[in-house]
């Protein structure tokens, strides 16, 4: 069941598809190289080794916070003003996290992370933006496109990441200063966007459900813990993942051709999650996507040989990527338009509360919970299990409660 009220014109949404793909290949780019860095300069920075990933953090809390004022923006102004805003805001973070590490302040490098999340919360709009004009039938599959664009982010980044590093004597201070030509050069896409903004509805028209109500619906909130524990995981194993390859003996290039690759298996299957998702169904996707979270867990208990490094990280992306794709998916079709600034905004910010809390914990998992970074390597990896509980069983009840026919 649809609960929209006109049929979209897939040849507008074609195009934004194209825009969106774009904007997700080239300022999407300055996530994986920020996550390649991040902790590795904060560990530089901290005087405590178990604060390593706060700047990662930062950035996941910074998008927290950001996520229900971007979607107000996007709802009162349009698409394009929202994203703008986040290009802006991505630009300033590496402004003020070069100053930092120029400094030597990690206080100030903190603050540039946190504006950064402004960044990466207009960045998670990307694939609710590809739903807006799209067809019931062409909607997982524009979702899937946009979340494709970040194959050539998963190339373009780390490579960033190889030539700037060690271009000047402060470490990452280049990667950060490429960061802002990042946002100022992608920005420009965004003029091509073609997304009507919402028309203001009259006073007499029926507001919607209100947060608490949209909670309520269960297919609401199984997309919701899904889309978080995916998420959560994803971020989880990831920050620590430089960390760990570096604590055990291998090189940051090796830490970067190990994040390379696993942000290349988050996106490639884009490019055929949305034909999955209309053939089999989004709860077998999304089921599928979280067994797959745990094979990656498994692997990475194998040992720390590279092999299980790339391995295991090559499976957290598939993962995440029928976890997250599957579960936006559902809640793309699970509201009205006039609850899309609520809901989205709503799901966005719980999504990365839980990221944030998974993000703060990477560190200290890694860090202080042994003597060792293979004991830290670990202890991550086996604090997936009650949170892959929580999602799997919320979808198993899902699927075997009795259908409702007034909800999606």
């Amino acid at each position: 069941m649809t609960l929209t009220s006109t049929t979209p014109d897939n040849s507008q949404a074609k195009r934004n598809v194209a825009v969106l793909v774009a904007a997700q290949a080239v300022l999407g780019a300055q996530m994986p190289m920020i996550f390649i860095v991040g902790g590795l300069a904060g560990q530089s920075l901290a005087t405590n080794p178990c604060l390593a990933t706060l700047p990662i953090s930062l950035i996941v809390l910074g998008s927290m916070m950001a996520a229900t004022p971007i979607s107000a923006i996007m709802q009162h102004w349009g698409r394009r003003v929202g994203f703008l805003v986040g290009a802006t805001a991505g630009a300033c973070g590496g402004l003020v996290g070069a100053y930092g590490l120029y400094l030597g302040s990690f206080p100030i490098f903190l603050l540039g992370s946190l504006l950064t999340g402004i960044y990466m919360s207009a960045h998670g709009f990307y694939r609710f933006a590809a739903a807006d004009t799209a067809s019931d039938e062409f909607r997982p599959k524009a979702i899937s496109y946009v979340m494709a664009g970040g194959l050539a982010a998963a190339i373009i980044g780390p490579q960033i990441v190889k030539l700037t590093a060690e271009a000047y004597v402060i470490p990452f201070l280049g990667t950060y200063l490429a960061v802002i030509a990042v946002n100022i050069f992608g920005s420009a896409l965004f003029f091509f966007l073609d997304i009507p903004t919402p028309e203001k509805p009259a006073a007499d028209a029926p507001k919607g459900r209100s947060r608490m109500e949209m909670l309520k619906t269960p297919r609401i909130a199984v997309a919701i813990i899904c889309a978080m524990v995916s998420y959560a995981l994803m971020n989880l194993v990831m920050t620590s993942t430089p960390l760990a390859v570096v604590g055990c003996g291998y090189s940051a290039n090796d830490a970067a051709d190990v994040v390379t690759t696993h942000v290349l298996a988050m996106y490639v299957p884009s490019f055929f999650t949305g034909q999955l998702i209309a053939r089999f169904g989004v709860e077998k996707i999304v089921a599928l996507g979280l067994a797959i979270l745990g094979g990656a867990g498994v692997v990475a208990l194998q040992g720390v040989e590279l092999e299980n490094f790339f391995i295991a990280l090559i499976l957290l992306g598939f993962g995440w990527n029928f976890g997250f794709i599957g579960a936006t998916t559902m809640l793309a079709a699970s509201h009205h338009v006039s609850e899309r600034g609520r809901m989205q905004g709503l799901n966005d910010l719980l999504v990365f509360g839980g990221v944030t809390v998974a993000s703060l914990a990477s560190g200290g998992l890694m860090n202080c919970s042994g003597g060792s970074a293979v004991e830290g390597w670990t202890a991550v990896n086996l604090a997936m299990i009650p949170l892959l509980t929580l999602a799997g069983g919320a979808l198993l009840w899902l699927v075997l409660r009795p259908s409702d026919p007034e909800t999606v």
